[in-house]
């Protein structure tokens, strides 16, 4: 008889901490640092339940199973947390480094540009840096410019940074135990808006492959394609069009790095149309990266100009009406569908 894998309603927050707890079960050279993931630096922590677990609380209660050798509190500095985890890597264990905001990565560069993207490359395959950085992208948190970037097109410019960004509880469980197999770093974008978000989700083992992107919705007129919130973003635009006899196909990218073109251009050959759906900035963004595949790979495919719906090229701002203007959502995918069918 086949095996069956029991499924349960969970956050996106528990399935991520689902992952992790399972993984350093599995694996002892698995260990998590960053700031406040096991309550902060007061001991007695240890013995309440309610500690912290990071700032959205992913890790809460893992300090408990696994003490503070392999869950550990760091001083704020991200360029000291992020550089040991990548140092650790190299030399045998397997770090999850917390990277809280991706807007941190100026903090840190230099551990993932010059050292842990290259050191497999520059030594001929015989090192490895295994390395997990988890970080929080993107907007509607009003958060302000500093805490609501959305920054996968500077981590997926890198040569040797895997970049992932799930969209639901059952990937971000998936995805998040396939990057800490996975002998090369990644980076790792969770929406700061998404955690509480539930969805069905495998119980025991459960892995989605880094690099392959998923059709959320079949359809023939036109290919709506997002990542993380903007993939759930085009679902809802795809139940619009629907009531408007458009029968949107949707890709969920998934992963940015290792990019899946092969689904992308399968999709536009059938379909005709793309409305690609970003959350990053427009100037060397990830739509603009896409829009340029499509156009040298599958000109022929298209009956229409490609339509991106991004943030414009500007900081987030703090205001909540600027900040609704200002980030992609349904509406304006369902308008930019309507221009493509225009030409």
């Amino acid at each position: 008889m086949p095996v069956t894998t029991a499924h349960r309603t969970i956050t996106i927050a528990e399935a991520l901490n689902e992952a992790i707890r399972l993984e350093m079960r599995a694996d002892p050279k698995i260990i998590i640092m960053g700031e406040d993931i096991a309550g902060g630096a007061d001991v007695t922590h240890l013995e309440d339940d309610e500690a912290w677990g990071g700032v959205m609380s992913v890790t809460k209660g893992l300090v408990h199973e696994f003490g503070r050798e392999r869950v550990l509190d760091t001083p704020i500095s991200e360029a000291a947390f992020v550089g040991a985890a990548v140092g650790a890597a190299a030399t045998g264990l397997r770090p999850i480094a917390e990277l809280m905001f991706c807007g941190f990565l100026g903090s840190c560069l230099d551990s993932l540009l010059n050292q842990g993207s290259k050191l497999r490359y520059m030594f001929g395959g015989k090192a490895t840096v295994p390395v997990t950085i988890r970080t929080m992208i993107g907007g509607g948190f009003r958060a302000a410019a500093q805490h609501a970037q959305t920054l996968y097109p500077m981590f997926a410019s890198i040569p040797g940074l895997k970049v992932v960004a799930p969209s639901n509880a059952a990937d971000a469980k998936g995805l998040l135990t396939a990057s800490l197999r996975d002998d090369d770093p990644v980076i790792f974008c969770e929406h700061i808006i998404m955690y509480t978000m539930k969805g069905d989700v495998p119980s025991g083992d459960h892995c989605v492959p880094i690099g392959k992107a998923a059709i959320t919705k079949k359809g023939e007129d036109v290919t709506l394609l997002g990542v993380s919130m903007t993939a759930v973003h085009a679902l809802t635009a795809a139940k619009t069009l629907k009531e408007q006899n458009i029968d949107a196909e949707v890709i969920d990218l998934r992963t940015i790095s290792p990019l899946d073109e092969e689904t992308i251009l399968e999709s536009v050959k059938k379909t005709g149309r793309l409305v690609i759906v970003d959350e990053s900035n427009p100037l060397c963004g990830l739509a603009s990266h896409i829009g340029g595949v499509v156009a040298s790979q599958g000109f022929e495919y298209l009956k229409a100009p490609v339509g991106m719906v991004t943030a414009p090229h500007s900081p987030v701002p703090f205001s909540p009406v600027l900040e609704d203007a200002y980030l992609p959502n349904p509406e304006k995918i369902v308008a930019s569908v309507k221009k493509v069918f225009s030409y």
